[in-house]
């Protein structure tokens, strides 16, 4: 069995879809010849936190927990909701304050990759005692934040050990980037350390074919393609909604606000009496300012439904019990590599799914791949509203349904039978 060190930010208790792709992967690993150890933050600061996460941690692998100081900690003194909103990446506001763009000026120049950059020396010293006295074929790092991939940089530059770069985000390309206030040398220096942990990686992993395609310009290094994915071992029960709910699962932040939504379903509440006594709109997460004001301004308040973040388990019933599932991106070129991993659950809910986002996204390729449900431009108004329509028409006969096909290729195991594969063939 080959052994195989994960280096991890996001670990239970920690909420969010950036914890459960390795923690799926390790759940499945000894499945398929990997027994992993898990390197991860004591006492870290997670924006987020999900308990029910911790029941499917097996019982039976190493965690190695190392501590870590988290500048968050302090800044959360001068405000706690904004220092929450930064330390989560999530860069909202259209119009910063000055507090705010002192604080991502200090993200984005002081701490760089990112704000655990200070547990990389630390790290790199135990590890280095560590593993000699600890078998160890291959190390995994995987981010963001990216700064825990120059963990696996110094130790391959120290000791020989195989080292996989896991990416489950770009790095410099990555939507919120130039919202950091970065000078000039600290923008080159993102770019140097990108550069320089992607072409000395014995391979890359990324989680979308546009960020291969990208990263692939930047180093010959062998990349390969892992996807989150869908766990088929979760009990999930329920009897779908009465109403023609549309149901969003995560954050939907002022940066994602689909104006073209909001506007066709206005239209329909005003042109189709039944269409107005079934609507209903459920937002489950976060929910930004942006967006509860489009919705009042478009009539559709008394329609929709925000009861904040749940629970993994209760996301994934209300995804089952939903008529309509909605999936919004922003409409930039920089986002066309980004799969929510909310979508791969979609996929297993098996109910017709709605999708926004740009030009060229490689959401598209799934939606086409699997014939799951339909994928819009921020443009395609008229094509959006007859689609809606259509799903309307079919709620009111019994007939709501989606006939998906490949998706088994998305089951967690199956995920983790791949990149298995991939470490072994090092």
């Amino acid at each position: 069995m080959k052994r195989v060190l994960i280096i991890c930010y996001y670990w239970p208790p920690a909420g969010g879809p950036g914890v459960q792709r390795w923690l799926k992967f390790v759940k499945y690993f000894k499945e398929f010849g990997i027994d992993p150890v898990v390197f991860v933050p004591e006492n870290a600061h997670y924006p987020l936190q999900d308990e029910s996460f911790e029941s499917e941690v097996p019982s039976d692998i190493e965690i190695i927990k190392f501590p870590i100081k988290e500048p968050y900690r302090f800044a959360k003194w001068f405000s706690r909701k904004k220092t929450q909103q930064i330390s989560s990446g999530i860069i909202t506001e259209r119009n910063p304050s000055r507090l705010e763009k002192f604080l991502l000026y200090v993200r984005g120049n002081l701490f760089i990759p990112d704000a655990r950059v200070g547990w990389v020396k630390p790290s790199v010293r135990f590890l280095k005692k560590h593993l000699p006295e600890n078998k160890i074929d291959t190390i995994i790092t995987t981010g963001p934040p990216h700064s825990l991939h120059l963990i696996g940089l110094k130790l391959s530059q120290l000791m020989k050990v195989k080292w996989i770069a896991d990416f489950r985000d770009p790095w410099t390309t990555i939507h919120y980037h130039q919202s950091l206030q970065l000078s000039k040398a600290s923008a080159n220096k993102h770019k140097r350390l990108e550069s320089e942990v992607l072409n000395t990686a014995d391979r890359v992993v990324v989680t979308s074919w546009n960020t291969q395609k990208e990263f692939s310009e930047i180093t010959n290094q062998p990349i390969a393609v892992v996807t989150n994915g869908f766990d088929a071992q979760e009990t999930i029960q329920g009897d779908l909604d009465k109403k023609f709910s549309i149901v969003h699962v995560g954050s939907l932040l002022s940066n994602r606000n689909p104006e073209v939504l909001w506007k066709v379903l206005a239209d329909l509440v005003q042109e189709n009496e039944d269409f107005k006594k079934a609507l209903q709109i459920k937002l489950i997460g976060a929910v930004g300012d942006e967006i509860r004001e489009s919705i009042q301004n478009h009539g559709l308040r008394l329609f929709t439904e925000i009861p904040g973040y749940v629970s993994h388990s209760e996301a994934l019933q209300l995804q089952h019990k939903a008529q309509v599932l909605l999936l919004v991106e922003m409409d930039k070129e920089e986002t066309k590599a980004i799969i929510p991993g909310k979508l791969f659950e979609y996929l297993r809910a098996e109910r017709p799914i709605v999708a926004l986002g740009p030009e060229g996204s490689d959401i598209k390729r799934i939606l086409d791949d699997t014939q799951a449900g339909q994928y819009f431009g921020y443009e395609e108004e008229q094509e959006l509203k007859q689609e809606i329509l259509q799903l309307f028409d079919n709620y009111q006969h019994s007939t709501l349904r989606v006939a998906s096909q490949n998706i088994s290729q998305y089951s967690r195991r199956e995920l983790t039978r791949t990149m298995a594969d991939l470490i072994k063939s090092l």
